[in-house]
């Protein structure tokens, strides 16, 4: 029976790491708070709203609400979990935290402002609009969001790496998986596996014409003539630049960025403003958003204050009609048996990634081809959800900002449905149940070694808690 409380209390407990860890996201300390519990720690004062302090990291009485009304929501109340218990959780996380620093871990701007983008278009795609992300999560402006992320997402990174750190060593043997699955089994905690899916696309990329392409080209050529001759770059940008960001207050109002090499912009566009002398304007050059020049107002060390206009070459609805036409002649001639669709991908589809992979799509959560159906993009699983095994959609429209323009038609290659596990059909899934498992008890194990040399001051209102570890070290 004890076998069967700590497995179920694992399982639980990976689904609370995984929420907690996706939460940090979106809620995240107040600057100033920090920096005035950062003074105080030094002075030994009791600060009114700290929980606890862990190292020189702290976690405030509202962020253990915030934590645990987020939680309840996203689960739907499946899963009940303790102030005490959601502070410990945290703890953990500050902990791993403050030693990533210790040991030297670094996380590079390059690799924060990646997460911080990816994170960003997430938002963007659940919300609407940036200005409503903005807006929902209560910042003054989408610059202030940036730089709240930067900091909660550089946290995020040096305890993603200090965690492979501590586990990089772990593996798990076969007996121990078939242990793992023997002791859920005989105890009847076998997991739920949701139902998913394979795809595999064909891809038609929309080019605008040679023409259309040679009129923007000629355009930015002209408004950087008539900015040289004295007109303002601000003003040009305003009437003729496609970027959304032209009109607004943030980043990219008039056409102005602050950029340095590690910023995540376009490679284009950071080695074009890198290029240029301080006042220069560039030559039209493209990049997947459409065609641009900049000028560099100002170089102030390792950042250039710069300017651009972005022109975006129209493709007319005569060449969009044409892209979509020809990809549902290519669906037809694979349902009449003329062409299989893996001959289909090799001969007719544009992307390069899935190409050369009989067109499977790659899940970018998991680095695999299956999709589970409850985790999916909203917008992918509205086209394919319905379908049946060996079924495509018709051509639709979509696009890579900053990439490309495309049709699409999508194959659903195979369908899983959700089911108990199985050991020999679920082999893959079981093993990384054991590991991680594993790995948390590495990891555990660290921490209960760590608590013992670091700071930890915890609010007297939590010292009644039944803690696992000896934060309070008793």
């Amino acid at each position: 029976m004890q076998q069967k409380n700590n497995n179920l209390k694992f399982i639980k407990m990976k689904q609370h790491l995984t929420i907690i860890t996706f939460l940090l996201f979106f809620i995240g300390l107040n600057a100033q708070d920090s920096l005035k519990v950062e003074s105080n720690i030094n002075k030994r004062i009791k600060i009114d709203g700290v929980a606890v302090v862990v190292g020189k990291n702290i976690v405030l009485d509202s962020d253990i609400d915030k934590f645990k009304k987020e939680l309840q929501q996203r689960t739907e109340g499946k899963i009940d979990i303790s102030n005490c218990e959601m502070l410990e959780e945290l703890m953990i996380q500050k902990l791993i935290a403050h030693h990533a620093v210790v040991d030297s871990i670094v996380a590079s701007d390059v690799e924060v402002n990646s997460e911080v983008e990816r994170n960003i278009s997430y938002f963007k795609q659940q919300l609407g609009s940036i200005e409503k992300v903005v807006k929902m999560y209560g910042f003054n402006d989408e610059e202030d969001l940036r730089k709240e992320l930067f900091d909660i997402q550089k946290e995020q990174i040096l305890i993603r790496k200090e965690r492979e750190s501590i586990t990089e060593k772990v593996d798990v043997t076969p007996e121990e998986v078939r242990t793992y699955y023997s002791n859920l089994e005989k105890d009847n905690s076998l997991p739920e596996f949701s139902a998913e899916i394979e795809l595999a696309q064909i891809v038609k990329i929309i080019k605008p014409s040679e023409e259309e392409t040679n009129r923007v080209i000629n355009k930015l050529k002209q408004i950087k003539k008539e900015i040289e001759d004295g007109y303002s770059f601000r003003l040009k940008a305003i009437i003729n630049s496609d970027d959304p960001a032209v009109s607004g207050n943030g980043p990219g109002a008039g056409g102005k960025y602050t950029i340095t090499r590690e910023a995540n912009f376009i490679k284009e566009f950071k080695e074009v403003a890198f290029s240029l002398d301080e006042g220069e304007i560039s030559d039209p050059f493209e990049s997947g958003f459409g065609f641009h020049i900049i000028q560099v107002e100002k170089i102030k060390g390792q950042e250039r204050d710069v300017r651009h206009i972005l022109i975006q070459p129209k493709i007319s609805e005569a060449e969009l009609k044409s892209s979509k036409d020809e990809l549902e002649k290519i669906r037809e001639q694979i349902l009449k048996g003329e062409i299989t669709f893996e001959e289909a991908v090799l001969k007719y589809s544009e992307d390069t990634e899935t190409k050369n992979n009989k067109g499977l799509i790659l899940n970018p959560q998991t680095n695999d081809t299956k999709f589970n159906l409850t985790r999916m993009d909203p917008t992918l699983y509205g086209r394919v959800s319905n379908l049946k095994e060996g079924e495509i959609t018709h051509a639709f429209y979509d696009e890579i900002r900053g990439e490309s323009k495309m049709f699409k038609i999508i194959l659903l290659k195979s369908k899983e449905e959700a089911h108990k596990a199985s050991f020999t059909k679920d082999y893959e899934k079981i093993q990384q149940l054991t590991l991680q498992k594993k790995k948390e008890e590495t990891v555990e194990k660290w921490a209960k070694d760590k608590i013992v040399d670091t700071y930890i001051k915890i609010n007297k209102d939590f010292k009644k808690c039944d803690f696992k570890n000896n934060w309070k070290k008793e």
